[in-house]
């Protein structure tokens, strides 16, 4: 029998969880963890610097998320850049006139004084046509309505107009051929009334050459101004060293303003002398009617002159 104190306790024992595990470990097949990669930052960001060890922090593995391009909305437009400071904010036509050169200024000028004495002339000869053409009418119907020269002397305007002049210059002639041949005072009648038609016709086209000149030269006057500024245009882009349309259609604007001005210039005159020459021709068969009817009348009256002489002679030779 063996006494207590002699027992020897019983060595421990494994424990048959880890016997037991050991072989299924060796048994089960390995089960892969998923790998959660991170998504692939852009170059242009910066990637985090790596967490110190021993410390899992989201925010540290967590990736911060990327700014996004939000579309614009459909139906806009970016705003375009402003122009450069050296260019004409004001295109009006005083705002191109006055960002223009001096060269296409002086030319702009030029024409617009032209416009002004084209208007001018067709204010004052319209009138004097106007005034000359019923001093005509009532000389004409004077004479028409009169039976002899001294009647119709009486019944014209009063004034210094051609038409009262042929009046006035065939009695005149008469007067001072008195009892010379009849055929040498008409002669002499028909070249005083010419002289007169001819002086009423040359003082009636006076201002109408003007307006001949303006109408052809205009063109061309406004012409060299476009081809001046359109010059300056392409200097300009050569020393700015760009194609912009913001650069170039300013220069050219101001440039196509003079033809338009030498245009509003030119055509007017054209048309306005067309209407004076038309005129002018009317004016002058009216001035030749009247002369005429002065020719019929003298004639008449000389040969009842002629007439009234003979019977005074036949009387005083029956006598």
């Amino acid at each position: 029998m063996v006494p207590a104190s002699a027992q020897v306790p019983p060595a421990a024992e494994p424990a048959p969880a880890a016997s037991a595990s050991a072989p299924a470990a060796a048994v089960a097949p390995a089960i892969p963890a998923p790998s959660i990669s991170a998504p692939a930052l852009p170059p242009s960001v910066p990637a985090a610097p790596p967490a110190a060890p021993g410390t899992a922090s989201p925010e540290a593995t967590a990736p911060e998320p990327l700014p996004v391009a939000t579309p614009a909305p459909a139906g806009t437009q970016e705003a375009p850049a402003p122009a450069a400071s050296t260019l004409p904010h004001d295109l009006s036509p005083w705002g191109m006139f006055m960002a223009a050169d001096k060269v296409v200024k002086a030319v702009m000028l030029g024409l617009a004084l032209a416009s002004v004495i084209t208007w001018t002339v067709w204010f004052v000869k319209s009138l004097e046509l106007m005034f000359a053409r019923r001093q005509v009418s009532r000389t004409l119907k004077a004479l028409r309505s009169a039976p002899t020269l001294v009647a119709a002397s009486r019944l014209v305007p009063k004034g210094r107009g051609p038409a009262p002049a042929t009046v006035h210059a065939a009695l005149e002639e008469c007067e001072v051929s008195e009892g010379l041949s009849a055929e040498g005072i008409k002669e002499r009648v028909a070249i005083a009334l010419g002289r007169i038609e001819a002086g009423a016709g040359r003082r009636m086209s006076g201002g109408t050459g003007v307006l001949a000149t303006i109408g052809a030269v205009a063109p061309f006057v406004g012409l060299f101004g476009t081809v001046w500024g359109i010059m300056n245009a392409f200097i300009g882009i050569s020393k700015a060293q760009t194609t912009n349309l913001a650069v170039v259609a300013p220069g050219i604007a101001e440039a196509l303003l003079a033809t338009a001005i030498g245009l509003v210039a030119a055509i007017p005159a054209v048309v306005i002398y067309n209407l004076f020459a038309r005129a002018i021709s009317a004016y002058k068969a009216r001035l030749a009617d009247t002369s005429a009817e002065v020719m019929r009348h003298l004639s008449r009256d000389l040969d009842r002159a002629s007439e009234a002489g003979s019977a005074r002679n036949l009387r005083a030779a029956a006598e």
